[in-house]
C-alpha cells in the first residue's frame, strides 16, 4: 500500500511541474487597513489574462506571471477593492494590500464574505463559510451570539433537539465532526449542555464548514470538519469589545505589542446564576457553583518578512456544584504553536505544534470517610508541517503530515464508604495516528477545475495495558472475555492504515453557473461511546483497538450552482449519497460507564446517508437573508439489531426546512428573524407490555429499533438591534439587542417517555393505566436584552 501512495505522489508531483514556468512571482498578504487582520480569502484578480487566485489562511498570495505590465484588482466583500499596476521585469515583487471597510456596507448584513461569484467559481463545494458579521446579526437565546447554532440554519446540518450538545452533519454523530480551532481540536464544542458553543464571538474571525469534498489536507473524522480561525489581535490600535446579558457576560482586549509587527487578544466570558441566586440559597447550599467560563488568547509576531509566529490557547469549563457534598465539572483545553515561513515567493509553509485536552469530574460526598471522585480524560500532542507551492495561476500543490499521541484516561474512580477505600479505576489507553498527504489544484482548460488528492493515515493502538480476545455470543448479546495479553508502554497492539483518495471537479457553465462534483473517502480511528439520546459531557472516548475497528466512509456529491441579478442572488443545489462503514453500536443494556469489557458490548454495523440540499441567499441590500431545505434519509445496519434489517438512525431528519433574514430599518434600527420546522426524529416505543402484581414493564417484542417518530420540531426566533448614534471622533460604541427565542412559545418534545398512572391506586386484577410523558427543554418564549460594545 505504501508503494501505491508513493507511485501515485510521485506523479502527483509530476504533473504540475511539466507545465510550470520560470515566471516572476507577485507575492505578499491582504488585511484590513483598520486592525492589520488578515483577509482569509480575498481575491486578486489580474484583469490581462482573467484569471486570479485567493488569499490562504494566514492571509498569503501568490501569482506568477509573464514579465509585462499588469493590472490587479484586490477585493473582498464589505472592502473597498483596490486596483494597483504591477511592472514585471523578470524580478518577483512583494506586495502587502491593506483593504479599507466599504463605508456603504455598514448599513447592509454581509451574508457572504467572499468575492461575489465565488460560489460559482471556486471549486469549493458542500462548503459553507459564514462571516461573523452575519453570526452576530441573528437572533440569540439569553443575548450570546451563538456559532454552533448559526451553522445549524445552513442545509445539512443539525442536532437531536434544543438542549443537546454538538451537530448532526448529513447523517452523522457528533463525534463524526473534527472542530478545530486555531487547529486544535475541541472534544466538547459546547457550555451549559450544548445551549452555548466554546467560542467566544469577540475572538473569533472566520468559521468554515466542510460537508463534503474534503481536501487531502484534512482528516481524521467522517462527517465534517469545522475549522474555526481566531482573530490575531489588532496591529495598530488598543481595541475593546464586549457584552453585558442576563445570565453571563463577555470582554475582549486586543492591541499591538509593536505596531504593525506583533499584537495580542485577550477574550473572557463568564456566566453568574451563581452569583444572582446567592440571596435565595440557604446556608447548607452557600457553595453553589453554577457557571461556565472561557478564556482565549492569542499572540502574534514577524519576525522578519519571511517568518511569523503565533501562539494561542483556549482554556473553559462548566462547574456545577451544590455545596461540598456533590459537584460535577467539564472542560477543553488548547494551546497552538503555528510558525508561518516563506522558502521563496511560491513556496509557503505554516508548522503547526498543539496540545489539546478534554476532561471530566464528578464527586460526591464531603466526608474523609463517605465520599466518591470519578474523573476522565482524552489528550492529544501533535506536530503537523504543511506546504503550499504555488506554480502557476492555474496551479496550487498543497502537501504535507501530521503525527498525533493520544492518550486516553477512561476512568479513575475511588470510593470511600465507613473509611474503606475502593478503586474501581481503569487503566489509560495509548494510540499514536499519522498521516502524509498530497493534493493538487488546478486549471485543466478554461472552463473545468479540478482538485485531486491523496491522503494516506495510519493508526497505531499500543500499550501499556492489556488486550482482550472476546469470544462469540449469539447476535445482538454481551461477548464473554476468552483471552488477555499483556503490552508494554508503546508496544502496537494493532495497527491499520487507509488510503483516503479525494476527488473534486468544477465545470464552469457560463460566468454565473457551474456545475460541481466530488468525492471523498475518510477514516476515523477514536469513537464516542455514548448510547443516550444526546451527547452528555461524561460520554466515553475510546481507540481503534484489536476489537474495534476504525470507521470509514465514501461519500460522493453532484451541485449545481447559479447567481442571479449580478451576483445578488446565490442559488445551490447539491445531491449526496454517504455509506459508512465499521460504525460503532450497543447490545440491549450495555454497561459502557467505568467496564473493563466494554469491547464485549459493543456491536459494528454499516450506515448510509443520502439526500438533496437546496439554498437561496440574497447578498445584498436593506433586506438580506437565506432559505435552506434539506431531504435527507440516514439509515443504519447492525447484525443483531432490529432483526438485521436497516432502521432510521437517532440523527435521520426526513425534512428540514429554515429561514434567516435580516432587515435594516433605518441607520440605527435593524432586525432579523429566523424560523426552523424539522421532522422530529425517530425513537423506539414499546410494541407490548407486561403486567405484574401491579407493576407494568414496557416490552418491545418485536425487537425493533427507532419504530415511532417525536412530533414535528418548529421554532421562531426575532431580534431587533439598536445602534448607538454616529457621532464623530467618539470611539466608544454600543448596540442594545432585544431579542425573544421561542417567540410563539412552541413545546418541541426532545423525547417521550413512558410511566404507570400513579394517580389512584389499582384493584388487583385490573388494567393498569399508563400514559406517555412529552419532555420538552424548552417550554417558554425567553426574552433578552443585552449590551454590546467596542472602543
Amino acid at each position: 500500500m505504501l508503494r501505491i501512495f508513493n507511485t501515485v505522489l510521485f506523479f502527483l508531483f509530476l504533473i504540475p511541474f511539466v507545465s510550470a514556468q520560470k515566471n516572476p512571482t507577485i507575492s505578499g498578504y491582504i488585511k484590513d487597513a483598520d486592525n492589520g487582520e488578515t483577509l482569509i480569502g480575498a481575491t486578486v484578480f489580474v484583469k490581462e489574462i482573467a484569471k486570479g487566485t485567493t488569499s490562504n489562511e494566514y492571509g498569503f498570495y501568490s501569482i506568477s506571471l509573464p514579465s509585462g505590465t499588469y493590472e490587479l484588482e484586490y477585493s473582498y466583500l464589505g472592502f473597498d477593492s483596490k486596483t494597483e499596476t504591477v511592472t514585471l521585469n523578470g524580478e518577483n515583487i512583494t506586495k502587502t494590500i491593506e483593504l479599507l471597510p466599504e463605508g456603504v456596507q455598514i448599513e447592509e448584513v454581509i451574508v457572504t464574505a467572499e468575492a461575489k461569484d465565488q460560489n460559482v467559481r471556486n471549486i469549493e463545494m458542500s462548503v459553507n463559510k459564514l462571516d461573523m458579521t452575519t453570526i452576530k446579526s441573528m437572533p440569540t437565546l439569553l443575548g450570546e451570539v451563538e456559532v454552533l447554532r448559526s451553522i445549524q440554519l445552513l442545509p445539512g446540518v443539525s442536532s437531536v433537539g434544543e438542549g443537546a450538545s454538538g451537530f448532526n452533519v448529513r447523517g452523522g454523530s457528533i463525534d463524526q465532526n473534527l472542530i478545530l480551532l486555531d487547529e486544535a481540536p475541541v472534544y466538547n464544542s459546547s457550555h451549559l449542555f450544548g445551549f452555548f458553543s466554546v467560542f467566544n464571538p469577540d475572538a473569533v474571525k472566520d468559521v468554515k464548514l466542510y460537508k463534503g469534498g474534503i481536501p487531502a489536507r484534512y482528516g481524521g473524522r467522517l462527517s465534517s470538519i469545522l475549522d474555526v480561525r481566531m482573530k490575531e489581535g489588532n496591529l495598530k490600535k488598543f481595541e475593546m469589545n464586549g457584552g453585558i446579558g442576563f445570565i453571563f457576560s463577555r470582554l475582549s482586549l486586543e492591541a499591538p505589542i509593536i505596531k504593525d509587527k506583533a499584537s495580542f487578544i485577550v477574550a473572557g466570558r463568564r456566566s453568574y446564576i451563581d452569583i444572582l441566586s446567592k440571596p435565595f440559597l440557604g446556608d447548607d447550599l452557600a457553595d453553589t457553583e453554577l457557571n461556565f467560563y472561557d478564556l482565549t488568547l492569542k499572540a502574534n509576531y514577524k519576525i522578519s518578512e519571511k517568518d511569523r509566529v503565533y501562539l494561542s490557547g483556549y482554556f473553559g469549563r462548566d462547574n456545577f456544584g451544590f455545596g461540598a457534598s456533590a459537584g460535577f465539572n467539564w472542560g477543553n483545553s488548547t494551546g497552538t504553536l503555528r510558525w508561518n515561513h516563506l522558502f521563496s515567493d511560491r513556496l509557503f509553509s505554516n508548522l503547526t505544534l498543539y496540545y489539546s485536552d478534554y476532561d471530566y469530574k464528578i464527586n460526591f460526598g464531603d466526608e474523609s470517610t463517605n465520599k466518591f471522585t470519578w474523573d476522565a480524560s482524552i489528550d492529544n500532542y501533535s506536530i503537523k508541517p504543511e506546504f503550499s507551492y504555488f506554480i502557476n495561476p492555474d496551479n496550487v500543490l498543497r502537501f504535507g503530515g501530521q503525527g498525533i499521541v493520544y492518550v486516553f484516561e477512561p476512568g479513575n474512580a475511588v470510593g470511600v464508604s465507613e473509611g474503606e477505600t475502593t478503586d474501581i479505576s481503569l487503566p489509560n489507553k495509548y494510540a499514536i495516528e499519522s498521516a502524509v498527504y498530497v493534493e493538487n489544484e488546478q486549471d485543466l482548460f478554461e472552463n473545468i477545475k479540478v482538485n485531486y488528492g491523496l491522503r494516506f493515515s495510519m493508526f497505531n493502538y499500543t500499550g501499556k495495558g492489556n488486550a482482550y480476545e472476546f469470544g462469540e455470543a449469539p447476535l445482538g448479546e454481551k461477548r464473554p472475555a476468552i483471552g488477555v495479553q499483556s503490552y508494554d508502554q508503546w508496544e502496537s497492539i494493532k495497527i491499520y492504515n487507509n488510503l483516503e483518495p479525494r476527488f473534486s471537479i468544477k465545470y464552469q457553465l457560463n460566468e454565473s453557473a457551474s456545475l460541481k462534483a466530488s468525492y471523498n473517502r475518510t477514516a476515523q480511528y477514536i469513537h464516542l461511546v455514548s448510547n443516550t439520546t444526546a451527547s452528555t459531557p461524561i460520554d466515553v472516548w475510546t481507540p481503534s483497538t484489536n476489537n474495534i475497528k476504525p470507521q470509514k466512509a465514501d461519500q460522493v456529491a453532484l451541485g449545481f450552482f447559479k447567481n442571479f441579478k449580478d451576483n445578488a442572488y446565490e442559488f445551490s443545489s447539491e445531491i449526496y449519497y454517504k455509506k459508512m462503514y465499521n460504525l460503532v453500536d450497543y447490545v440491549d443494556g450495555a454497561d459502557l460507564l467505568l467496564n473493563t469489557f466494554i469491547e464485549g458490548h459493543l456491536l459494528e454495523g454499516d450506515g448510509r446517508a443520502y439526500g438533496l440540499e437546496l439554498m437561496m441567499k440574497k447578498n445584498e441590500g436593506r433586506f438580506t437573508g437565506w432559505a435552506s431545505y434539506t431531504l435527507a434519509r440516514t439509515e443504519r445496519k447492525v447484525l443483531g439489531i432490529n432483526d438485521g434489517n436497516w432502521y432510521p438512525s437517532r440523527y435521520d431528519q426526513t425534512h428540514n426546512l429554515s429561514l434567516t433574514t435580516f432587515y435594516e430599518l433605518t441607520k440605527r434600527w435593524s432586525v432579523s428573524a429566523n424560523f426552523a420546522l424539522i421532522s422530529g426524529t425517530p425513537t423506539t416505543f414499546p410494541t407490548s407490555r407486561i403486567e405484574q402484581q401491579g407493576y407494568t414493564i414496557p416490552y418491545n417484542a418485536n425487537d425493533t429499533r427507532n419504530n415511532i417518530r417525536i412530533p414535528l420540531y418548529h421554532r421562531m426566533d426575532v431580534s431587533a438591534t439598536l445602534k448607538a448614534k454616529d457621532r464623530p471622533n467618539r470611539r466608544w460604541k454600543g448596540d442594545w439587542v432585544f431579542s425573544v427565542y421561542n417567540v410563539y412559545n412552541r413545546r418541541n418534545p426532545f423525547s417521550i417517555f413512558f410511566r404507570q398512572d400513579s394517580s389512584e391506586r389499582i384493584p388487583v386484577g385490573q388494567a393498569v393505566n399508563t400514559e406517555a410523558i412529552r419532555l420538552s427543554v424548552i417550554g417558554n418564549f425567553i426574552p433578552s436584552v443585552s449590551y454590546n460594545f467596542s472602543f
